[in-house]
C-alpha cells in the first residue's frame, strides 16, 4: 500500500473537543438572543362595558337638531366591550449554579454567562494549544545536539546532529577526564591531551542530517570528555570489564523506564515541548552513578493526541522535538539506550512492517537504534549486550509479530511475537553460559510479559501464551542448571507492577529458577485511573503479585546489581521512584547453581 494512501486516524476526542466548541457557540448565541431575563408573575383580565355614540361632525345647526332628535328616538343604543390584561412581570432569578455547570446563559446575570462562555472557549483553547503549538511551531529543523548512547568497557558511541553545513568537516576529539576536576589547579602541561575520534565531512537529510560515531581504544572505568567543532561537548564513563564493577562503585546501576510525552500534564504557562518527569530523573542523576537508561519505548507519541500524518518528516519530527526539549540537557549526560514500541508507530501496532512502518522506521534507526549496543545479527532491531555483572537481551515486539487476533485464541502455536529467527537468538541468549562473575541474565520486552494485566491484554505477551511458553521454560532452565538468574524488565502499561513466575510445583525446576518481571512506566505520561492489573490463582502457571504501584505520572526504576559470596552469586537490588521519590524497593537473588533445590531466590 503506497504510504501516502495509509491514513491512522489519531485520538479522536481532539475534533470533538473543537466541534464541540462551535456547537456551544451557536446555540449559546441562540438561547441569549431568544430567551427573555423577565417571567410572568401575574396575569388579570378586565372586561368593561361602556355606551358609545360616534361624534358626528355637524354643518350647521339644524343638522345638528336633527340628529338629536333621531337619538332621542332610538331604542337601541351601542355598546362597546373593552377589555383590558393586565400581565405583571419579573425579573428571572440569575440561575448560577445552572450557568456555570451547563454552560447555559442566563439573561438576568450576563457576567455570569460572559464568564462560562469564556471559561469554555478558554478549556478548548487549551486544547488547541497542546495539540497544535507544540507540532506547528517547533518544527526544530535547526536542532544542533550530540547525545550518548551505548558505552561498552573499550568504546562510546555518540550521535552528532548538525543541519548547518557550513560548519562542515565537524572534528571529533577526546581526553582522558579522570582528574578534569582538578585540572584548573594544575598546568597547561599537565593536563591530559586530546586526540582525534574523527571527522564528518557529509551530512544530509537522508539522516535527518545525523551521524553515529564511535569513539574506540578506551580504557574500562575510565572518565572521558569529548568535543566537537561546532560547540558540543561532555562526558562519558566507559564501562568496567565484564565481571567487575567500577572501582569508584561496588555496584552497577542502570535506569529503566519507558512512555514519555512533552508537556504532560498540561500547563498552559509552560514550555510546550517540556518533559515534567525528565525534572524528577535528573534530580536523581548524580546520587546514582548509573551507567545507562534502558528505554523501553514509546520515546514518542506520533499518534496522541492527533496524528499530523504518516509520513517520514512527521515521525522525525516528533524525535526532534523531545531533543530540542528544554527538559532534555538536564538528562542528556546519561547515556540513553532504546528499545521500540508501539507508539513509535502506530498505537498496539501488529502490522510488522508494512506501511507506515518504513516511515516510522527511519528516525528511530537515526536517532536511536544507530548508537545502540550492536544488533544480534545485520539489519536486526533488536540487540544484545553483556555489561559489568549482567547479560541483557533487547526484544522487538512490534517488527516481526503476527497479528493479535489471527487467530484470537492466544495459546495457538501459530501466533508468535518474536518471529521465528528473534526466538531463536533469544532462546540461544539464554542458553549461553554466563561469562565469569556475571549472574544475571535481563530480557527486555517493551510490554509486559505477565498476563496480569488485564485490559487490552492481547496486545501483551498474554496474547501470545504459547511462544511465552516455550520462552518461561528457557529461562527456568537457566536458574535450574546455573547461577544465573533471569529478570524481564518492561514498560508500556503507565503503571508499575513486580511479577514473579514460579515453576510448576514439583516439577524438573527448583524455585529458586523463579523469573522475575519489573514493569515500569510512565516516565512522563499519564497513569491509569482505574486499576487493571490483578492476579487470578487458576492461572497455570502461577504469576505471582509482588506488588503493584499504579499512581504516578513519572515513574522509573533503579537496578542495582551487587556481588555477594566472592564470585558465587549477586543480588538485584529494584528501587522505584514515583514522582521524584523512593517509594518502594526490593531484592532478589540469584540462583545457588546446583548447591540445593529448595533454596528460596527472593528477599523483599
Amino acid at each position: 500500500m503506497p504510504e501516502e494512501d495509509f491514513v491512522i486516524p489519531g485520538h479522536h476526542f481532539p475534533p470533538i473537543v473543537l466541534y464541540s466548541l462551535i456547537i456551544f457557540l451557536v446555540s449559546f448565541a441562540l438561547t441569549s438572543r431568544e430567551t427573555s431575563p423577565y417571567e410572568v408573575v401575574a396575569d388579570e383580565v378586565d372586561i368593561v362595558l361602556a355606551e358609545t355614540k360616534e361624534k358626528e361632525n355637524f354643518e350647521t345647526e339644524d343638522q345638528k337638531n336633527t340628529a338629536i332628535s333621531d337619538d332621542d328616538s332610538d331604542e337601541d343604543e351601542e355598546v362597546e366591550l373593552d377589555i383590558r390584561e393586565t400581565i405583571v412581570l419579573a425579573e428571572k432569578d440569575p440561575q448560577i449554579f445552572k450557568t456555570l455547570v451547563f454552560g447555559l446563559p442566563s439573561p438576568t446575570s450576563p457576567l455570569w454567562s460572559l464568564f462560562t462562555l469564556a471559561i469554555n472557549i478558554a478549556l478548548a483553547l487549551c486544547v488547541a494549544d497542546m495539540i497544535f503549538r507544540g507540532p506547528l511551531l517547533y518544527q526544530s529543523h535547526d536542532l544542533s545536539f550530540i547525545r550518548v548512547g551505548h558505552v561498552s568497557d573499550s568504546a562510546a558511541n555518540l550521535l552528532i546532529r548538525e543541519p548547518d553545513l557550513s560548519k562542515l568537516p565537524i572534528y571529533v576529539s577526546y581526553r582522558n577526564a579522570e582528574n578534569a576536576e582538578h585540572e584548573s589547579k594544575k598546568s597547561v602541561q599537565s593536563e591530559q591531551p586530546w586526540k582525534t575520534a574523527g571527522q564528518i565531512y557529509w551530512l544530509s537529510n537522508e539522516t535527518d542530517f545525523t551521524y553515529p560515531l564511535s569513539i574506540n581504544r578506551l580504557q574500562p572505568a575510565t572518565r572521558y570528555e569529548y568535543a566537537t567543532s561546532n560547540n558540543q561537548s561532555g562526558y562519558f564513563s566507559t564501562a568496567p570489564l565484564i565481571g567487575e564493577t567500577s572501582p569508584h562503585d561496588i555496584k552497577f546501576t542502570f535506569l529503566t523506564s519507558s512512555c514519555i510525552k512533552p508537556r504532560f500534564p498540561y500547563n498552559p504557562l509552560g514550555h510546550p515541548l517540556e518533559i515534567p518527569g525528565f525534572r524528577y530523573l535528573a534530580q536523581w542523576i548524580p546520587k546514582l552513578q548509573a551507567s545507562f537508561m534502558l528505554f523501553l519505548g514509546d520515546f514518542i507519541y506520533v499518534d496522541v493526541p492527533r496524528r499530523f500524518g504518516t509520513d517520514r518528516e512527521t515521525y522525525r519530527r516528533e524525535y526532534r522535538q523531545v531533543y530540542v526539549s528544554p527538559s532534555w540537557p538536564a538528562v542528556s549526560s546519561l547515556p540513553w539506550i532504546h528499545v521500540l514500541d508501539d507508539h513509535e508507530i502506530a498505537n498496539d501496532w501488529d502490522g510488522n512492517t508494512t506501511s507506515p512502518y518504513p516511515p516510522a522506521i527511519d528516525p528511530f534507526t537515526h536517532y536511536q537504534a544507530s548508537i545502540n549496543p550492536p544488533p544480534v545479527h545485520d539489519g536486526a532491531t533488536y540487540f544484545s549486550f553483556t555489561q559489568s555483572l549482567a547479560s541483557f537481551f533487547l526484544l522487538d515486539t512490534r517488527s516481526y509479530r503476527t497479528p493479535e487476533f489471527a487467530p484470537a485464541d492466544p495459546s495457538s502455536p501459530s501466533k508468535s511475537m518474536l518471529g521465528k529467527t528473534q526466538l531463536q537468538h533469544l532462546l540461544a541468549f539464554l542458553r549461553k553460559p554466563s561469562p565469569p562473575g556475571v549472574h544475571w541474565k535481563f530480557v527486555v520486552s517493551s510490554i509486559p510479559f505477565t498476563r496480569n494485566w488485564r485490559f487490552n491484554n492481547a496486545d501483551t505477551w498474554a496474547g501470545y501464551l504459547h511462544e511465552r511458553q516455550a520462552i518461561l521454560e528457557a529461562m527456568w532452565d537457566v536458574g535450574a542448571t546455573s547461577s544465573t538468574g533471569v529478570i524481564v524488565l518492561s514498560g508500556d502499561r503507565h503503571e508499575f507492577a513486580a511479577t514473579s513466575f514460579p515453576p510448576p510445583a514439583g516439577g524438573k525446576w527448583p524455585l529458586a529458577a523463579t523469573v522475575h518481571e519489573f514493569s515500569t512506566s510512565p516516565l512522563s505520561m499519564f497513569y491509569l485511573p482505574v486499576r487493571t492489573y490483578a492476579e487470578d490463582e487458576a492461572d497455570e502457571p502461577r504469576e505471582v503479585c509482588i506488588k503493584y504501584l499504579p499512581d504516578g505520572n513519572s515513574k522509573f526504576g533503579i537496578v542495582e546489581i551487587e556481588k555477594v559470596s566472592g564470585d558465587e552469586q549477586s543480588l538485584v537490588r529494584f528501587r522505584l521512584v514515583v514522582d521524584g521519590e523512593e517509594v518502594w524497593a526490593y531484592v532478589v537473588s540469584s540462583p545457588p547453581g546446583g548447591k540445593g533445590r529448595g533454596k528460596d531466590a527472593v528477599w523483599g
